[in-house]
Formats: C-alpha cells, sequence, structure tokens
C-alpha cells in the first residue's frame, strides 16, 4: 500500500532521509519509534504532500505519489496528480484542528460534501455513525470549545474516516493530551484498526498502544531504519543497541 523506494529529504544541509526504503501493506499497522529529529514526523508529511521528496519515489496503492509518469519518464506530480492520490490517504495530527465556527457533525460532513460530493443527508447519516463509533454521539451539536480534549481527538479522528481513506496516518496524537484522557483515544483507535481494513503508519512515543496494536514495529534514527520486527520481538528482545538505548530511555521515563 505504501513503498518508500530510496527517498532522500533535505532541510538545508541536513539530511533528514537518506535513501529510506521500506513498506507498508495493505491492512497493516505499522508504528514507527525513534528520537525526536529522527525523520519519522517528516514520513508522514511527504505522505501528506506537506513536504516534497528531494530523491527517490513514493508509491501509494500502486500509484506513484511524488512523481508521475509522461511520455514513457517519471516527472515531478503536478497538483492534480497530487490531489488524486492524495484522496486515499487521511491524517490525524497532534493538534486537533477543528473548525471552532462549526459543530460537531458539520466539522464531519463539511469536506465529505465538498469534495467527495455526498449529499448532505448522505454525510450527516455517515457523520452520525462514525461519531457513535468513537463515543460522542451524544456531543453532535456541541462545539469544539465545549469538548475536552480527548473529545476533540476523537472527532478529529471521525472526521479523517469520513474521507473513506484507505491510509490513515497517525502522528502522535495523543501528545497534546492531558495524560488521564489519552487511554479513550487510543481504545477509539485500536477499535477502528482491528475492525475496518485502513492501512495505518503511526508515530507514538506511546510504547504500550505500539505494543497492543501494531503488526510491526520500525524503529528509526538518523532517516533510517535501525531495525524493524513484530512487537512481541522488538520490545522484548531488540537486536540493535540503539533500539534498547531507546526503548530503556523511553519506558524508564513512563515508569
Amino acid at each position: 500500500m505504501i513503498r518508500f523506494d530510496k527517498v532522500v529529504k533535505r532541510f538545508g544541509d541536513n539530511v533528514v532521509l537518506n535513501e529510506l526504503d521500506f513498506t507498508v501493506s495493505p491492512g497493516e499497522f505499522v508504528t514507527l519509534i525513534g528520537p525526536s529529529g529522527s525523520g519519522k514526523t517528516t514520513i508522514l508529511r511527504l505522505l501528506m504532500t506537506l513536504e516534497k521528496v528531494d530523491g527517490g519515489t513514493i508509491q501509494v496503492d500502486g500509484e506513484y505519489l511524488s512523481h508521475m509518469e509522461r511520455g514513457g519518464k517519471l516527472v515531478p506530480a503536478d497538483e492534480k496528480h497530487l490531489r488524486k492520490v492524495r484522496r486515499h490517504i487521511g491524517m490525524v495530527f497532534q493538534q486537533f484542528n477543528l473548525f471552532p465556527n462549526m459543530k460537531v457533525l458539520q466539522n464531519i460532513t463539511e469536506a465529505p460534501m465538498r469534495v467527495l460530493g455526498k449529499s448532505r443527508a448522505e454525510a450527516e447519516e455517515r457523520g452520525r455513525e462514525l461519531l457513535e463509533m468513537v463515543g460522542l454521539s451524544e456531543k453532535v451539536d456541541a462545539h469544539p470549545s465545549q469538548l475536552s480534549g480527548g473529545q476533540q481527538q476523537r472527532v478529529a479522528i471521525a472526521r479523517a474516516l469520513a474521507m473513506e481513506p484507505d491510509v490513515l496516518l497517525l502522528d502522535e496524537v495523543t501528545s497534546a493530551l492531558d495524560p488521564e484522557l489519552v487511554a479513550g483515544v487510543l481504545a477509539v483507535l485500536k477499535d477502528i484498526a482491528t475492525s475496518t481494513e485502513i492501512t495505518f503508519l503511526c508515530v507514538t512515543h506511546e510504547m504500550q498502544f505500539a505494543k497492543d496494536v501494531s503488526d510491526r514495529v520500525i524503529m528509526f534514527d538518523h532517516g533510517q531504519v535501525v531495525e524493524e520486527a513484530v512487537p512481541e520481538k522488538l520490545f522484548t528482545s531488540p537486536e540493535h543497541e540503539r533500539t534498547r538505548e531507546f526503548l530503556h530511555a523511553v519506558i524508564d521515563r513512563e515508569v
């Protein structure tokens, strides 16, 4: 579903991703872990086309994202092509980014009506289903300011799902929440991951969540894959010293 082939990303003289190769299979839940500045969020931003690659190619569901074919050659993608491929990708950010002037249901239905061409009735029916899925069916007419941070993040998850993505990107979705609100949001995501065929790519420092939900965990450092394995293997007997150092530091901090 996702393929990075020798992807390079630079910010000035700083090489954030250096010929990165990795793939995510359809329906797989892959979690990226590693220290801040290791390049994890850059991967998500490239997939959302918020950043452009400096080398290599990215494919989503068999289509080039960063490039397109023209005259038998690969050329940088134009905006029309980016919109077409990006249509398959949703993202939930650290910050909730809800429209403060719109009620909860409007926040969820606006994009499906404008982008997907759904009727208001159709979008609202789906919006109510999604709010029930995330445990907020009673908040249909509330404004974001009337919700807790955890509730706002659950609305943001419902809004992303309303766009019917094949791939859902999660960028530290609990980092802006008070600790007591984290469990509720993670429980919602776990339910979605186990009940849908959506492909997930997740960046998180919630190691227990990564253990519980991931099919595969990838340890990143300095823009490169250090190691990858199923959670049971990576968290209990990592092969690389850098992974052991990172997990030791993160788990000690959590304790």
